[in-house]
């Protein structure tokens, strides 16, 4: 049962519904006339043309009137977080425009994604080496809860047994990408447990129903989780289209090894104690959840190896075999050696 906090109709009854309630929900934001939501509309609408042309003059009317703030130096503009004064500043340089649509092309078994405005996000906790899995919640610190997110809420109520905040990702890497947030008011930090699982697994299993291709991503600590808030990241994309869901790897009944420990799992209970295995370890992982599975794969602690210039990190989106990159450069000569390459530095 979905019981939503907004009474408007569910987003979720089909693919359609759900594109419409996410673009209708960028264009309300766009009206608050704030630095953090304008960024927060230009990176979902570089991210999906489609979404971007009905937005097109109403986002570049915003541009003008932040370009104009930041040039007399208005107090509006030293009103604005400093993470969102500093990606703007980036952005003054560049026609919004011309700005580089996202790219995907296939490399290898791989896939790479160009995503320019990735490269402007902060890094928070996904910019530092991390040696455990579990730290206390940090009220003071930043997270999901603040009231100054409350704008960026797409939709909040309970899906089955889950009380969840869907909110819009400010850079997405994924289609119709939100940060799940299972529980918000309870101030939970990033490790999973029982029962966010089991709610995750069957939720995703009754949004399946009218999105089957809706999934989830899962960082643990030390495997790129950005924010120690206990969050998953939503979106809608056809099973199948990540590489890890390929039908040639041996996780899936192929003849060819994964290049990391994965094993997929179709029962509830089986993958909670493969992951209570991890936590027992002390060892970090990341999870993909698609309606009725999970994929899990366990890896080494970001800091503990020395990655690549070209990459931020690999998190759940890179293991499952789609790579992010922020320059057009990288994104035309890289090679699937390279990612294998980085891949291995993964394997423990």
């Amino acid at each position: 049962m979905i019981t939503p906090v907004d009474p408007r109709p569910s987003p979720f009854s089909s693919p359609e519904a759900l594109r419409a309630a996410f673009g209708a929900g960028l264009e309300r934001l766009l009206t608050h006339d704030l630095l953090g939501t304008f960024i927060l509309v230009l990176g979902n609408a570089s991210y999906d043309r489609a979404q971007l042309e009905p937005l097109r003059g109403a986002l570049g009317d915003a541009f003008a009137r932040w370009e104009g703030r930041f040039a007399r130096q208005s107090p509006r503009v030293r009103e604005a977080a400093v993470d969102d004064i500093a990606v703007f500043e980036r952005l003054r340089s560049t026609a919004i425009d011309a700005l580089p649509a996202m790219q995907r092309r296939a490399v290898g078994p791989w896939s790479v994604q160009l995503n320019p405005l990735r490269a402007l996000r902060p890094p928070r906790m996904s910019g530092t080496a991390v040696t455990r899995l579990h730290r206390p919640f940090d009220r003071d610190g930043f997270h999901f809860d603040r009231p100054v997110l409350r704008r960026e809420v797409f939709w909040e109520g309970t899906l089955g047994a889950l009380s969840a905040r869907l909110l819009y990702n400010k850079f997405p890497f994924a289609d119709l990408h939100t940060l799940l947030v299972p529980h918000p008011q309870r101030g939970l930090p990033q490790w999973l447990d029982r029962q966010t699982h089991v709610e995750v697994w069957d939720t995703l299993a009754m949004l399946g129903e009218a999105l089957p291709d809706i999934g989830a991503g899962y960082n643990a600590q030390g495997a790129y989780a950005s924010v120690n808030h206990l969050h998953l990241q939503m979106f809608l994309r056809r099973v199948g289209d990540y590489p890890i869901e390929a039908a040639e790897w041996r996780h899936n009944g192929g003849p060819r090894p994964y290049p990391l420990a994965v094993t997929r799992h179709t029962d509830a209970r089986t993958a909670w104690e493969a992951i209570e295995r991890l936590h027992a370890a002390g060892s970090t992982y990341n999870l993909l959840y698609r309606p009725g599975h999970m994929y899990l794969v366990t890896r080494a602690f970001q800091g503990s190896y020395r990655q690549s210039p070209w990459t931020a990190g690999f998190a759940w989106s890179e293991v499952a075999g789609e790579v992010v990159v922020a320059e057009a450069a990288v994104f035309a000569a890289l090679t699937e050696q390279a990612i294998d390459q980085e891949l291995g530095l993964l394997v423990v």
